[in-house]
């Protein structure tokens, strides 16, 4: 931040994102880095029975959720671990396997990844599970750079689902659970498709590997529930929901009810249409800004809240403005705007 001798003009520098290879211990606390909150409830720390309330927990998924937008515009391809809470704080942060599963295949449709020449494309891997509260998981976010975005989207016609494909994760509880979880929400889907495939990815607490090769669990237990719905046209619906230790005592919930209420919240999202679910429309929104100087439309179910105040920051950091039409036919939303042409000044330019 650099004065004008007269000091009237201020040059500011705020530099560039440099990319490359990071790893980051995300804190178990959004209110305190060092893992305490600030009223008592802290973390067991071996002196205290007392765990951290899971509404307060700072997930990896909370912190890859601000990452995602920027990745693509650093100096260098990004390739970043975050070791933390990976599982049981699907309320309030979105999971590693939800954003793997709805928000990387919108990183594609926008060309993100999708040129050979720019790297492999983005992906997220948990290479170990850490549940709330007290976490011990880790997760591996890579993502290719990109000069800009190249071609506008036009994501309008949702198709009709041909398939539902899941994902059961339980960490220090028996294997049963899991597998009665996945039973249940296969037995709603059912009634309406046939090509439904739900896994069972257990971990236990001994945190030896499983089959597939992860390596074993945190030491807080969790179960949680992952589906995704693929229509026709390539569409992809997501929907997640977990076992709150802070607020489901034990025995309170039944593993069939999660499976059962994972997949109505899948069914819900169905319902309501559109080619992105709930979670995905903020970051959609912003890439549509972020694309070239034409006209990008995408249609979508329910404007959220969380997404009518992402379009006020946009309008105030990007001065774009969204054309909003319903469409009482399908009873969803079309959205359009015209892209700013943002490039990646700190790619070098070939």
């Amino acid at each position: 931040l650099e004065g004008s001798a007269t000091g009237t003009q201020i040059r500011f520098k705020p530099g560039l994102l440099l990319g490359g290879e990071i790893v980051h211990t995300c804190p178990a606390s959004k209110s305190s880095s060092d893992g305490l909150s600030g009223n008592g409830d802290g973390i067991d720390n071996g002196n205290s029975s007392t765990l951290l309330p899971t509404s307060n927990c700072a997930s990896v998924g909370w912190f890859l959720e601000g990452i995602l937008p920027l990745a693509p515009f650093g100096k260098n391809p990004l390739h970043l671990t975050l070791e933390g809470i990976t599982d049981g704080t699907c309320d309030m942060d979105p999971s590693p396997d939800y954003i793997a599963t709805s928000i990387l295949p919108l990183f594609l449709r926008f060309g993100i990844g999708a040129d050979a020449d720019d790297g492999p494309p983005p992906s997220i891997r948990v290479t170990k599970r850490g549940a709330a509260p007290l976490g011990g998981g880790e997760v591996v976010f890579t993502c290719p750079i990109v000069k800009e975005i190249g071609v506008p989207i036009e994501l309008t016609d949702p198709g009709k689902v041909k398939r539902v494909r899941g994902t059961v994760v339980s960490c220090r509880i028996p294997p049963s659970s899991a597998a009665r979880t996945a039973h249940a929400a296969k037995g709603l889907l059912h009634r309406l498709l046939p090509d439904v495939w739900i896994h069972t990815d257990t971990h236990s607490s001994s945190g030896k590997k499983n089959r597939g090769g992860a390596g074993g669990c945190g030491p807080s237990p969790g179960l949680t529930v992952c589906l995704a719905a693929e229509s026709t046209e390539g569409v992809i619906i997501a929907a997640e929901t977990c076992l709150d230790s802070s607020k489901h005592s034990r025995g309170s919930l039944l593993p069939e009810d999660l499976g059962v209420k994972a997949a109505a919240m899948l069914l819900d999202e169905v319902r309501k249409g559109g080619c992105i679910d709930t979670g995905a429309q903020s970051i959609a929104l912003l890439f549509m800004c972020l694309g070239p100087e034409d006209i990008s439309r995408i249609r979508i179910g329910n404007l959220s809240q969380y997404s009518i105040v992402s379009l006020r920051l946009f309008k105030e950091a990007f001065h774009v403005e969204f054309k909003i039409k319903a469409d009482n036919d399908s009873k969803t939303v079309l959205l359009s705007c015209l892209g700013t042409g943002y490039r990646n000044m700190a790619r070098a330019s070939t």
